[in-house]
């Protein structure tokens, strides 16, 4: 395969093409009308899993499709109809997200959440943002004990967006912070984020990792490590609010003076 074609080859695999479906659909550009054989030698697969490729190209209106049998013979359409296959899937697939935001509330009135306590690990960014995301599922406010330049500093893009999405659910949060400038700045936007802060001394008290705890949760993000753990108890989380409580009264006192 030459470079040009490689590069080709790739890119259609990263649209959504299998590797079969790229390679006999290219064969198919370079070699115009031919039957199945032909197009199996060019592409360089078995003549029968070719006939499996090309009905599934057809299926997607990318190929035409002439004659009889065995004389059939087969015809790449135009490129342009990449666009427009890619453009009815993503149609399809905001018309399913629409569909499934509706069945979300019926499905969870029926999820039978087991009363065993469970711990999961998420590793690295992407595990991280994972974490988080499952914060945005909270039917309450989050309580939370945080060093803001953390999270700036480790997913800065992130958290901007975040905040927005946490803010129209209309999930409220409350947040102990060390005193820093970032800290500070964040809080010129409580009202509009709907967050509550009682900032305490930076010289004493830092956190990391952060914790955030929620429903019948424990969400810890630990930046140093890249490492996100959701520890799922109501008997854990019950505590850990009542810990929390304790330690507001404080961190408001300490704010105050």
């Amino acid at each position: 395969m030459s470079q040009s074609n490689s590069s080709l080859f790739n890119n259609l695999i990263n649209i959504g093409f299998s590797e079969k479906e790229a390679n006999v659909y290219l064969a198919l550009l370079e070699l115009g009308k031919r039957t199945v054989s032909a197009i199996a030698r060019k592409a360089g697969i078995n003549r029968t899993t070719t006939y499996d490729v090309l009905e599934s190209l057809a299926a997607k209106n990318l190929i035409t499709i002439s004659g009889k049998q065995p004389l059939q013979e087969y015809m790449a359409e135009s490129p342009d109809k990449i666009a427009i296959f890619i453009e009815k899937q993503i149609e399809q697939k905001k018309e399913s997200l629409k569909i499934a935001g509706g069945l979300v509330p019926q499905l969870k009135s029926l999820h039978n959440v087991s009363n065993r306590s469970q711990i999961r690990f998420y590793e690295g960014k992407e595990g991280l943002m994972e974490v988080y995301e499952d914060t945005l599922t909270s039917r309450e406010p989050i309580r939370a004990y945080a060093s803001v330049e953390d999270t700036q500093h480790t997913l800065p893009d992130y958290f901007p967006k975040y905040y927005k999405r946490r803010t129209k659910h209309g999930i409220s949060i409350r947040a102990i912070f060390p005193k820093t400038p970032e800290a500070v700045a964040l809080t010129k936007f409580n009202k509009e984020e709907i967050r509550e802060t009682a900032l305490i001394p930076a010289d004493k008290f830092s956190f990391s990792p952060e914790i955030n705890i929620y429903d019948n949760k424990v969400m810890i993000a630990s930046w140093k490590e890249k490492l996100g753990i959701i520890i799922e108890s109501g008997e854990i989380a019950d505590a850990m609010k009542k810990i929390f409580e304790l330690a507001w009264a404080e961190a408001k006192r300490l704010e105050k003076n």
